[in-house]
């Protein structure tokens, strides 16, 4: 709760079952001026401030446009990377910036970076990430971000956002065949038909093979993270499966930004959903939060 570093046996927390794919070695390959993921299948621009100055996101959009335009670095299919794509990059057991320790990007700048993600409860605002802590924000469009253009068909590590409606920067919903570089709302695969299924207590994320527990509201009232683990400890005596709290990816894969109030694919099993839940995952930006 201090964020002093304790023995992760027993603990509940993140480090404990270390759950998800583990990264390739290498993870990135350089390609002259652009850099293979070798984790998602993207390719990025290896200078992470290659505008220089910050712009509002409609600018953002054009200026990527405009690479195509020029086909910069012999390719015509850059685009902004939506919120999945730039969180993708994240590493949550580094901070300053929040990327893998021997990542070969150049001047990523601790400030934030615009994702093509429109916010599904104010259209009129986008999401963007802050490459200090690696926190994910929203704001409005006329505001000011860097840019980070992305291309490539990205693996299945990466969910889809769930968006298919394009938004202009006043909020107002416009066809994304006039979006420009907009259109890859569709990007990656789709939601699976019948995405959830009840089984075994539980319910079965088709999407990502995770099992969650149905009931949105288990302690019956806000608790600190300790509190939060406690909680999950005690609904392992009470239960022949083996509960945890999810780290922060798999907490975020549950999200549809498509939809908001809640932020679930429509028709969701879950019952008791509340606004805001902890995860497993202790933040390297102030070990004493967690996300």
């Amino acid at each position: 709760m201090d964020g002093r570093s304790v023995g992760c046996e027993g603990s509940g927390q993140d480090a404990e079952y270390s759950i998800g794919l583990s990264w390739p070695a290498p993870r990135f390959e350089c390609l002259e001026d652009t850099v293979l993921d070798r984790l998602t299948g993207l390719i990025w621009i290896r200078d992470a401030s290659v505008f220089d100055f910050p712009v509002n996101w409609v600018e953002a959009l054009d200026l990527v446009a405009g690479m195509n335009a020029e086909h910069a670095w012999g390719y015509s299919d850059w685009r902004l990377p939506d919120r999945r794509e730039l969180r993708s990059l994240l590493s949550y057991e580094t901070t300053r910036p929040p990327l893998p320790r021997e990542h070969p990007f150049r001047r990523v700048q601790q400030t934030l970076y615009w994702t093509s993600t429109t916010v599904a409860m104010h259209t009129a605002y986008a999401w963007y990430v802050h490459m200090g802590g690696g926190r994910v924000f929203y704001s409005a469009k006329r505001q000011f971000g860097l840019v980070w253009p992305v291309r490539g068909e990205r693996s299945r590590v990466i969910h889809p956002t769930g968006q298919t409606r394009c938004y202009d920067m006043d909020g107002i919903e416009m066809g994304c065949r006039d979006a420009g570089p907009f259109v890859q709302t569709s990007k990656g695969h789709s939601f699976p038909d019948s995405r959830f299924r009840a089984e075994a207590g539980g319910i079965l994320d088709r999407l990502t093979g995770l099992c969650w527990y149905p009931d949105g509201d288990i302690s019956h009232a806000k608790t600190d993270w300790a509190g939060a683990l406690e909680t999950v400890q005690q609904l392992n005596g009470h239960s022949r499966n083996s509960w945890r709290l999810p780290n922060i990816n798999e907490l975020e894969s549950l999200v549809d930004l498509s939809c908001h109030s809640p932020a679930l694919p429509d028709n969701h099993p879950f019952i008791n959903v509340q606004e805001e839940y902890w995860s497993a995952t202790t933040s390297m930006f102030e070990p004493q939060w967690a996300w």
